[in-house]
């Protein structure tokens, strides 16, 4: 995999790679650096802050701090995504500008920086902070070979050669047991060196830090650019004329080298990186990055395949050889590990699109001609100029020739034709039974009968490439568009698509492993379908599991292992290797920054906080699987507000309009053929309320909302109570109006029975009876005159008013009758009453009950009781009684009773007391003369007016 400009990699010129702890690969170049994530490249300028756009290397530290080394001067770093240079950080200014290019060598949050060549202090960076540390070398001219961080020592050489170790923290100095030549070039790697001298490598192993013992010597023929050990301790020798070697061997003193194996023959090397998963990538002179993955390079590495870079598009086998044909007029026979070419036809530029292979034959079917190979004479011979298509195995003897002209039976043996179906271009075909075929056009599949000649339409609008069967009436077909098709001799039974699983729909061709197993090649790599009882099982291989291209012609399966032509040459892969992958991609998202509340955060430890209507949410994230090659998605979903899972393809995932509360982001990884991350990526982040959407402004809203309401409630009755107040206060103005009418008509009715009775004594001419009447008189005018004003007046004066009266009314009559008043204990004298109500009762009974008696005395009683809050006036008489009055009380004319039931209602209606008059006959009820007057009024209290009873 190349990547460059295309790619978003902005240039051509790469130095040093590195990768950090969250598995970013870090490209220093000549147009600033680079961080790559697996599908990203994000590029760092000027305009981020770089003084000098020529980064030699990024030096990822401990502390998540990017140092940067660019050439001869003006060093950063790379911090929370920000560059800080020495404009920013004055302590960078420490470091000197170097008068050649600069080593770093990172340790943990540090960076030890110094020249090779006669260097006077060692700087240490650390944390923003740089200090140094003065060399004290000899004064000859010497040259610093290695540097050790781990125990503190510099290997330097004098211009003789003699090494020497020297601590520069305890400036001791200690002389090593080998010479350096001038013009070696010496690389370390932990407790190893090795020494280049033009094309002669010697690898020393380092014992108690100056003794040096030769373990290895190699000679590169070829000049060599530099020396490189990966992580693994692997060996790689870049070429200076191009390409790079790889020793197969880790560093050791008991393995001796075999022979290298030569990688990228047209690119200068400038650096190598075996990266966590061992991928391994290249930074090149003017062409980018290549990466190689680790299956791939393992498989290229240990079944190594001489001239095996060809561009393959049609693949076969014959006994143990497999057979291969290119895209230009030449075929290849692999066998023990090598590949034997066929030229068919010189300098012809035409692809082969099927291969036949039985005995001793081999046709090779190209695009514009077929030929015939003898492996035994290795003769070739052509056939036929036909514009192929296929080639399909038709009998024991025979082949089909599937053409853009006909359908054309060869017989290998005999070397004889045979036209079945003419003017048809056929693509594909296949025998299902003796004499019929299924024959597959552009669009559609037929059945034909090669006796008959007659064609029946199977299946319509189907592109079919390839045909295969599987088992008695079981077929299956794979198409240019609609995916595989399974189907037997009446029917499709089943489509297979990218839905279903399938890496593309369009497949190019079909092999078969057994009854229920098949392999479909396509230009995105290659697929193993297994059928089930119910359904099926998927597989899908890319480079990343060691194919050399996803372009793929065909395969070959032979027991445990599968050949596989590709456009980048001949793959050989172990089966069970390829199904026992890993379910699961063993990283996780990183999640690069969080954007909340329109703040950037790096530090995802930090409490992340957003307030509405600032609720929009950012995750910038990456997915550093590089075996995906750029083929990576994200799974996510924010618990608390949505458990549903979402897919998408971008690096940013863009939150809108977050309603307030705690939420977490989780995110998984999709890489290659769906592979999911082992684990979720967790972010917790909070969106704070405005003050008017916290639970106290909520609980304070509804308080005030219950109060509005109770006070609007409150405020629509008390106007209705007062409109019912002001109605009642009317109506009781009303009926006082009218209490006072009944009041003055009682005033004038009195006067007018006390002046008849005055009058009869002045006939009669009693002149001292007419005095003392007059007296009594006048003092009942005054009471009357005095309660007549009043609404209550109470009880003990209502007694004393009475007596009053009726003393007047006894001696006007002669003492014809008595009376006598009673107050129950259980009566209090001061309750009050309705004022005047009883006199019209006592005087109607003094005038209707006992004033004509002849027989009997008359009696009066007046009584007061209170039983079950109700208060009981008794008016009762013994005079002749209500149905031996011509006419009855109830049908009486007179005035007073009158007006005193007219005072009840009233009384009821003003001051919604309940009053109660009852009239008795007592010759009814106890057998006796007279009549019985009952008022009963009930306990009420008015604080208005006063009334208690």
């Amino acid at each position: 995999m190349n990547y460059s400009e295309e790619n978003g990699l902005n240039s051509s010129y790469t130095y040093q790679l590195s990768q950090d702890n969250n598995g970013f690969i870090w490209i220093g170049s000549d147009n600033g650096f680079f961080r790559f994530d697996g599908k990203e490249f994000k590029q760092y300028t000027k305009k981020d802050g770089l003084k000098n756009l020529d980064v030699l290397s990024c030096n990822p530290l401990s502390n998540g701090e990017i140092f940067i080394v660019p050439f001869l001067s003006d060093f950063a770093y790379l911090k929370n995504g920000k560059i800080i240079n020495s404009d920013i950080n004055k302590k960078l200014k420490e470091i000197i500008q170097f008068g050649q290019n600069p080593v770093a060598i990172a340790k943990k949050d540090s960076v030890f920086l110094y020249t090779r060549f006669n260097p006077k202090n060692i700087y240490i960076y650390k944390n923003g902070n740089v200090h140094n540390i003065p060399l004290l070398l000899s004064k000859e001219d010497h040259y610093i070979i290695a540097f050790d961080p781990e125990k503190n020592t510099l290997y330097s050489a004098d211009k003789n050669g003699n090494l020497e170790v020297y601590n520069i923290l305890t400036k001791k100095k200690t002389s090593c047991n080998i010479q350096i030549k001038e013009g070696t070039y010496v690389y370390k790697k932990d407790h190893f060196f090795a020494c280049r001298n033009n094309g002669k490598i010697d690898i020393y192993k380092i014992e108690n830090n100056s003794d040096f013992r030769k373990i290895q010597s190699l000679s590169i023929r070829e000049g060599i650019h530099q020396l490189i050990f990966d992580k693994n301790n692997r060996l790689w020798v870049c070429l200076e004329n191009g390409g790079v070697l790889y020793f197969d061997q880790p560093l050791s003193e008991n393995v001796n080298f075999s022979s290298p194996v030569k990688l990228l023959d047209n690119f200068i090397i400038n650096d190598i990186l075996a990266d966590k998963d061992n991928n391994i990538w290249f930074s090149t002179r003017n062409n980018g990055i290549y990466f190689i993955t680790d299956k791939f390079f393992r498989n290229y590495i240990q079944l190594p395949i001489k001239n095996n870079s060809s561009y393959i598009t049609a693949i076969s086998s014959l006994n143990n050889n497999i057979i291969l044909g290119y895209n230009e007029a030449k075929g290849g026979i692999f066998h023990s590990k090598n590949i034997t070419d066929i030229i068919l036809e010189k300098n012809r530029k035409i692809e082969h699109k099927a291969i036949f292979a039985k005995g001793n034959i081999i046709i090779f079917g190209l695009s514009r001609g077929i030929f015939r190979y003898n492996t035994i004479t290795k003769q070739i011979n052509s056939i036929k100029a036909f514009n192929l298509k296929n080639i399909i195995p038709y009998s024991d003897n025979s082949v089909l020739f599937c053409t853009s002209e006909n359908l054309t039976v060869y017989n290998f043996v005999k070397n004889t034709f045979k036209e079945i179906l003419p003017r048809e271009r056929v693509y594909t075909a296949l025998s299902y039974h003796k004499d019929s075929l299924f024959v597959g056009t552009f669009k559609d599949l037929y059945k034909f009968n090669t006796i008959t000649k007659k064609r029946k339409l199977f299946l319509e609008g189907y592109y079919f490439t390839d045909l295969k069967k599987l088992k008695e009436n079981l077929f299956v077909g794979a198409t240019n568009l609609n995916g595989i098709i399974i189907f037997n001799k009446e029917k499709i039974l089943k489509k297979i698509t990218e839905n279903d699983g399938l890496s593309t729909s369009q497949i190019k061709k079909i092999d078969v492993q057994n009854e229920n197993i098949f392999w479909a090649s396509t230009n995105s790599g290659l697929s193993r379908i297994e059928i089930k009882e119910k359904n099926f099982l998927i597989n899908n291989f890319t480079q990343s599991d060691g194919l050399p291209s996803n372009v793929v012609a065909g395969c070959v399966i032979k027991k445990d292992r599968i050949f596989v032509g590709t456009s980048k040459g001949l793959g050989i892969l172990s089966i069970s290797k390829l199904l026992n992958q890993q379910k699961f991609i063993n990283k996780k998202v990183t999640i690069n920054s969080i954007i909340i509340g329109n703040k950037e955060y790096f530090n995802l430890k930090a409490r992340l906080v957003a307030q509405n209507p600032n609720n929009e949410v950012i995750f910038n994230l990456s997915f550093p699987d590089y075996t995906s090659q750029g083929k990576i998605n994200y799974k996510y979903k924010i618990e608390g507000l949505d458990d549903d899972w979402q897919l998408s393809s971008s690096s940013k995932i863009i939150f809108n309009s977050i309603p307030h509360g705690k939420y977490i982001f989780k995110v998984y990884g999709i890489g290659y053929n769906g592979k999911q991350s082992f684990t979720a990526t967790e972010a917790a982040f909070e969106i704070k309320p405005k003050f008017w959407q916290t639970w106290i402004f909520r609980a304070f809203a509804a308080l005030l909302g219950i109060f509005l309401i109770w006070l609007i409630i409150t405020v629509y009755f008390q106007k209705k109570r007062n409109k019912k107040l002001e109605t009642l206060y009317y109506e009781k103005k009303i009926a006082e109006l009218e209490l006072q009418a009944i009041k003055a008509q009682i005033n004038p009715h009195f006067i007018y029975n006390c002046l008849n009775s005055i009058q009869f004594l002045l006939y009669k001419k009693d002149y001292p009876e007419t005095e003392n009447y007059l007296d009594i008189f006048s003092q009942m005018i005054r009471k009357t005159l005095y309660y007549s004003e009043k609404t209550f007046m109470p009880i003990r004066e209502e007694v004393e008013y009475l007596s009053l009266y009726l003393n007047m009314e006894k001696l006007r009559l002669k003492d014809v009758f008595d009376y006598k008043i009673t107050v129950s204990d259980d009566v209090n004298p001061l309750w009050k009453i309705p004022s005047l109500l009883i006199q019209p009762f006592v005087e109607n009974a003094i005038k209707h009950g006992v004033a004509g008696l002849k027989d009997r005395k008359g009696q009066i009683d007046i009584s007061f009781t209170y039983n079950e809050s109700t208060l009981c006036i008794t008016i009762e008489d013994n005079g002749v009684g209500i149905d031996n009055k011509p006419e009855s009380i109830l049908k009486t004319n007179s005035f007073g009773v009158k007006l005193s039931q007219k005072r009840i209602e009233t009384f009821k209606q003003l001051f919604e007391t309940k009053i109660i008059l009852e009239i008795n006959n007592l010759s009814e009820k106890l057998n006796q003369p007279g009549t019985q007057i009952k008022i009963y009024i009930t306990p009420y209290e008015n604080k208005s007016t006063g009334l208690h009873h």
